[in-house]
């Protein structure tokens, strides 16, 4: 890689705007099997449904193989050819409320190589300021990850495999398993191509998974819903590391509870009960 060329993609930015709207936040309602959302204009929009806003409006002939936006725009042109969200850091300053006419600032922050057991890496951090009228009310910071092409023979799961543990004790637990059509519906909700998601063909083929892979994004949303419903507030602060894939069709536990300093300690496990996503969140005050 040029590093010195991929560096020039630092403090790049792009701007958006979008509008907070009913039905959208019925569909997250639905997709996440709640009752029907009965929120009106100038009613809150809960933590972390966010994510609806700003879907990616690159045109289909501006769409790179694997479904995302061609690099080279906002995001560098590593030359590396796989992409994963590896994580994310949010700061919910205020809420977002159903009419909002919103705006999001989206900057490159830095652009890290890196070399891991998988081979070579390029870890590249966006930040997200979103804004409301009312003034600034979401800070993220999006880690992705790009790496090499699959190895000839090996899946991802092989390479990436964990022994086996047992999920640890914890105040809160659930379990459910992913289906394809969860998967679809929240890449449709939130306009995401990326092929991991819905084209198996491609997953196991080209990208060297062994089933689809459940979206970061969508097991990042159950973490946070599980922290709401327990603690019966919303998210003041949330911190997620993605550590391994997620598969359709495979058992996922969400597990965790509270720890010191007031904050939550979450995890999503995978059937083999090896953690998947790790989050350390702080809950709004009452």
């Amino acid at each position: 890689m040029d590093l010195a060329a991929l560096q020039a993609w630092v403090g790049r930015e792009e701007s958006a705007e979008d509008e907070v709207t009913r039905p959208a936040a019925r569909r997250m309602a639905a997709l996440l099997d709640m009752a029907a959302f009965a929120g009106r204009r100038g009613d809150a929009l809960p933590t972390g449904w966010y994510v609806l806003l700003f879907a990616p409006t690159e045109r289909h002939s501006g769409l790179a193989v694997d479904g995302h936006p061609a690099k080279g725009g906002l995001l560098p042109p590593v030359p590396l050819p796989r992409r994963m969200f590896a994580g994310r850091r949010v700061e919910f300053r205020d809420q977002l409320r159903i009419g909002d006419e919103v705006g999001r600032v989206s900057r490159v922050q830095s652009i890290a190589p890196k070399t891991g057991r998988s081979g070579q890496m390029c870890f590249v951090t966006v930040r997200h300021e979103i804004s409301s009228p009312r003034g600034l009310a979401v800070i993220e910071e999006q880690d992705i990850v790009y790496r090499e092409k699959s190895k000839a023979g090996a899946t991802v799961a092989q390479r990436e495999a964990a022994p086996a543990v047992a999920p640890p004790a914890a105040p809160w637990s659930r379990t459910l398993t992913p289906d394809p059509t969860l998967l679809f519906r929240y890449s449709a909700l939130t306009y995401n191509a990326h092929r991991i998601h819905y084209d198996t063909a491609y997953a196991r083929g080209t990208e060297g998974y062994p089933d689809l892979v459940v979206n970061g994004g969508l097991t990042t949303l159950l973490l946070w819903e599980m922290a709401k419903q327990q603690t019966g507030r919303e998210i003041g602060r949330s911190a997620t590391r993605n550590v391994k894939a997620l598969f359709v069709n495979r058992a996922l536990t969400l597990c965790g509870g509270p720890a010191e300093y007031g904050r939550l300690l979450l995890r999503a496990l995978d059937a083999d009960g090896a953690p998947a996503i790790e989050a350390e969140l702080e809950m709004a005050a009452a």
